[in-house]
């Protein structure tokens, strides 16, 4: 049976400690929450009653639990206050030098059962239990910010750790309502590990200029339904605590250059523009603290899109397909008439009869009146030959993704379309300036990049090339807002902003399965749970599919020739296996038993 724990002490009560604590005595548990002074214990009880009281606000907890819950706690200067407690966990700042120090003390002070844990989130659990004299007594036990709210914790063992410590932590995360994964001592554990590659990613392109903070916080919100942006993410982590995470990865992991902070982020260390609790980071907010963005210098002039002398009302769409399909939908339903152009008869019946039948659900759910769909078909003109698209004032194409094919339509529509029409392709991978080329007006040829399904995704990339005029992206951003999109505009570079940050940390997830860090439920888990991702990445990469996945990591690895890019080998051998995901009934998961 595992240990019943009547007492735990909580060091630190930062952010992160405090809301530790306000997690062991909601449920019950006494809790001995000690700090370095008594300012700090000041600081720690203000996070704790700040906390408890906003949720009495809110209606999630009566006063009389709350009071019970404050009474459950003994605040304390000093580690001698943790002498009989079952348990003490650490949530003091990520140096290990002091970690190690602080595990000597308690060694010194906890009763000999007790056991001890570590909230870090990315040092060497292994190298902090060595402080003590009871290493298979010391677990990591990784909570998530905010801990009261967060369903995940992180139970890390090390290679002495004993079975029955790791045993009575799962019972008793269990006991708090929380889903544990466990796994071994490694760099970054699986969140971490998994969200700051990415996340340094972000910075590095912002770095770069390729794209500006709102719009790549704009594009993982709405192109993949991220609660937060990365830019906005890392300041509300803190950049400091983002910089040692990385740090510590690079040095305990590989040195995965992914994983070197970008120079940007030490640099904004050093100034002091911390994030959210200095005031300022890659955003500005109202005080230290607030959550609250306010302009600042990189605040865009205005949200209107920019102006352009462009009328457009016919728009011409290329293709037959599911992507083709939707857009033609989203122009239609916008007011736009729309020229469909398919390989011929047959396959127009069909994109008809899938048209038709999209607009029908939307007016049996009741987002769409009768009048207005039978006004949306009644705008869209069929056809089988490209000299149909002669006068239309935008073109848009969704044909298959080989840079071949696209090439030779730019070049047909090169010959038809009349002088000033804007060119668009729906590409996500290929290079825009190699499809641009293949016309005599590179400056009219951009990249509009819907994201499936077309009707429903709020998000456009709009792609520009190093030949594409300002008018052109100007027209690319009204149609975008006319149609109802948010326009992120980026440069022309593999990926753009969401494939190439979202397809390497899929890529990443792939190779901790192969490594068998960890399984596909407890890696789901971790970043559906921890970081608030609606989808974990293997139920992501099965909807996906996995032969899409491999062949955008491909591309990503030949533009950007960082090793850490290069497809994982388990996701090549399951796509030559024919295990592609739901499609085919199975990728990382058997979807036919289901």
């Amino acid at each position: 049976m595992a240990r019943e724990f009547t007492s735990v002490g909580v060091v630190g009560l930062g952010t992160m400690g405090a809301g530790i604590v306000e997690v062991f005595a909601r449920n019950g548990i006494d809790v001995v929450a000690v700090e370095i002074s008594e300012a700090a214990l000041d600081r720690g009880r203000a996070n704790l009653t700040g906390s408890t009281d906003r949720a009495v606000a809110r209606g999630k907890l009566a006063e009389a639990d709350r009071d019970a819950l404050l009474a459950r706690v003994d605040f304390a200067v000093g580690l001698d206050a943790l002498h009989s407690v079952d348990l003490v966990i650490e949530a003091v700042p990520e140096h290990l030098d002091l970690k190690q120090r602080l595990f000597a003390e308690l060694d010194r002070i906890c009763k000999p059962e007790a056991i001890l844990a570590t909230n870090t989130s990315s040092l060497s659990v292994t190298e902090i239990s060595v402080a003590t004299a009871r290493p298979n007594q010391v677990v990591g036990i990784h909570f998530f910010n905010p801990a009261p709210v967060m369903k995940l914790v992180e139970v890390v063992r090390t290679v002495v750790t004993s079975a029955d410590v790791v045993a009575d932590v799962e019972a008793l995360c269990a006991r708090l309502g929380k889903v544990d994964v466990t796994i071994s001592d490694r760099a970054g554990f699986i969140a971490n590990a998994l969200l700051f590659g990415y996340l340094n990613h972000a910075v590095d392109m912002f770095e770069s200029r390729y794209a500006t903070r709102e719009d790549i916080d704009a594009a993982m919100k709405l192109g993949c339904g991220l609660p937060m942006g990365p830019l906005a993410l890392m300041d509300l982590i803190g950049l400091d605590t983002a910089y040692e995470i990385l740090d510590t990865m690079y040095r305990r992991g590989g040195r995965d250059r992914r994983h070197a902070p970008v120079p940007l982020l030490k640099q904004m260390v050093t100034a002091g523009l911390l994030g959210r609790k200095s005031g300022r980071g890659f955003y500005t907010y109202e005080r230290p603290g607030s959550p609250k963005v306010v302009p600042d210098e990189q605040t865009p002039t205005t949200t209107e899109p920019a102006l352009t002398d462009a009328v457009l009302t016919t728009v011409g769409i290329v293709g037959s397909g599911t992507m083709a399909t939707g857009i033609i939908e989203v122009f239609a339903k916008a007011g736009y008439e729309v020229v469909s152009v398919t390989r011929g008869a047959e396959q127009s019946a069909k994109v008809f009869e899938a048209v038709q039948t999209s607009l029908n659900k939307g007016v049996v759910r009741g987002r769409l009146s009768e009048a207005d769909r039978d006004a949306a078909l009644g705008r869209i003109n069929w056809s089988a030959t490209l000299e149909h698209l002669a006068d239309v004032d935008l073109v848009v194409e969704a044909v298959v993704e080989e840079l071949s094919v696209k090439k030779a339509l730019f070049a047909s529509l090169d010959e038809i379309c009349k002088p000033g029409v804007v060119l668009a392709t729906t590409t996500s991978s290929l290079p825009v300036i190699e499809v641009a080329m293949a016309t005599q007006r590179p400056a009219d040829v951009v990249g509009l990049h819907f994201f499936n399904p077309a009707p429903a995704m709020p998000l456009v990339e709009i792609v520009r090339t190093i030949r594409t005029s300002a008018e052109t992206i100007a027209t690319a951003q009204a149609v975008s807002a006319t149609v109802g999109k948010t326009g992120v505009v980026c440069g022309d570079r593999s990926g753009f902003i969401v494939n190439a940050l979202l397809f390497p940390y899929l890529n990443d997830a792939v190779r901790m399965l192969e490594a068998s860090y960890s399984t596909t439920d407890d890696i789901d888990h971790a970043m559906k749970l921890g970081c608030g991702y609606p989808m974990g990445p293997f139920e992501l990469l099965d909807v996906v599919g996995l032969d899409v996945a491999l062949a955008i990591q491909r591309e990503l690895y030949l533009e950007l020739r960082e090793p850490g890019f290069a497809p994982a080998p388990l996701l090549e051998h399951l796509v030559t296996a024919g295990y592609l995901g739901r499609k085919t009934g199975r990728g990382f998961r058997d979807h036919t038993r289901r």
